[in-house]
This record gives structure tokens, sequence and C-alpha cells, in this order.
């Protein structure tokens, strides 16, 4: 199914009651509250200011297109903050529910959604590489019961370090931070490395599991001269940001 029919079919079915009902039937039914589940692989919590002004904006568009929070709709958050473990827990938790649809934020929320549910629809938004990393068979037919949007086209990526360059001519090594665990990150410094001999620049990988090893690694990177730095998508990026 494309993408506009399948939201087009799930916004009709949550809208419009069967018309075969009787009408007095109709009116004497209760309407009944659907469930959105929200599960955000990493960056900040609740607390987080970024997260706050992303949760206010769904709930502003939510209540444009008839849905509020409370009244006809009842949405659950989960956070993941960059921890597989939680991340994998509240994927079974929500899916268990079960919601009427899944929002995923993040590459990392997609993996262990997709094990938890091949029913329930999932729309991902800030995911890297969907196709590589097989949550979609392809980004013109999706399949299955995910669709979304990419974060970025994935050749992008090493345009980062071309721009680095163009920053600064005089740069000979670069710092990579990506997450490893993940397929966009083994993929996106893969495509780094793949036009780092063409403009003159060596390129170290340094993960970004936790601020101690990060801070290590850049430490101990920038002793050197002409080095720069690439920071890679990812939840713990954006949760080490």
């Amino acid at each position: 199914m494309k993408r506009r029919q399948f939201i087009t079919l799930l916004g009709g079915a949550a809208a419009a009651p069967s018309l075969s009902w009787p009408r007095r039937a109709r009116a004497q039914q209760p309407e009944r509250i659907r469930r959105i589940s929200l599960l955000t692989g990493g960056g900040g919590g609740p607390d987080d200011p970024d997260a706050q002004a992303n949760t206010a904006a769904f709930q502003q568009a939510l209540q444009q297109l008839g849905w509020t929070d409370g009244r006809n709709v009842r949405i659950e958050y989960r956070w993941g903050l960059g921890n597989a473990d939680n991340v994998r827990k509240y994927a079974a938790e929500l899916a268990a529910l079960p919601p009427d649809v899944i929002l995923a934020t993040g590459t990392a929320a997609m993996a262990p959604l997709l094990q938890a549910t091949r029913t329930v629809p999932i729309v991902f938004v800030n995911v890297a590489d969907p196709v590589g990393a097989g949550f979609v068979d392809s980004l013109a037919r999706p399949g299955g019961n995910a669709t979304g949007f990419m974060q970025f086209e994935y050749g992008l990526t090493g345009k980062w370090l071309e721009l680095l360059k163009e920053i600064a001519p005089s740069l000979t090594r670069a710092a990579v931070l990506r997450d490893p665990t993940i397929t966009s990150g083994i993929g996106q410094f893969a495509i780094i490395q793949s036009v780092a001999t063409s403009v003159g620049v060596e390129v170290s990988p340094v993960s970004v599991r936790d601020a101690g090893e990060i801070e290590r690694a850049i430490t101990a990177f920038a002793r050197s001269p002409n080095s720069g730095l690439v920071v890679t998508s990812s939840a713990l990026s954006a949760l080490h940001r």
C-alpha cells in the first residue's frame, strides 16, 4: 500500500462510523477512544526542551485534525534515552496495549517495534536508512506495517567530510562519531570512508556509547594538529549532544 493511501485509510477508519449502521444505533454508540503509542529511541526525555517542543507540536497538529489527548484519543509516551534495553522493553509494552498506530522516532526504536508487532501500523521519523536497515522493502513501496520519513538522503553523509575540508583546507585528520551498533552508524561511516582519500583526509571512528568514552577519545584525538570532527546521526549522538 502506498504511503498516502495508508494514511488516508487510517484517518478514514478512525473518523468515520460504519455507514451500514442504523442512524439511531450510531447516535447511541459512545465514541471509542483511540490510542496512539509514541516511542523515542534516543534524545532527551520528557523534561528535555526539544522533546517538549516536539510533543507540543505533535499534539497541536492532532488537535487541528480533531483529535484531543484525553478526550477522543489517548497518547502513551515512552522515552528510550539511548538505552537499548529500555527501548526493547517499551516497544513490547506499547505493542501489547494494543494501539491503533505507533509513532516511532529514531532508528533505534524501529527494530524493536518491528520485532514486537507486524500488524500495528507504524509511522517513523528521523530514520537514516530505512531500506538498508530492513524496516521497509523500498522507498516507493514500503510494504509491511511501517512507513514514514527518512532523515536525509543517505549518500549525503559523504558531503559532511567534503564540507569540513572546505571549512578547514589544512585538515588532514577527522574523527567520526558514530553508533556502531546500528546499521546506519556503520553505513554512514562507510560512506565517509569512501570519500576520505579523494579529499586527502584520514578518518577514525569514535563510538558514542557514553559521554566519558566520547570525551576521552576526542581529547586524545585533538592532541594532533589539523584535526576535525564529523558527528553522524544516531539516537546516542542526540543524547550526548
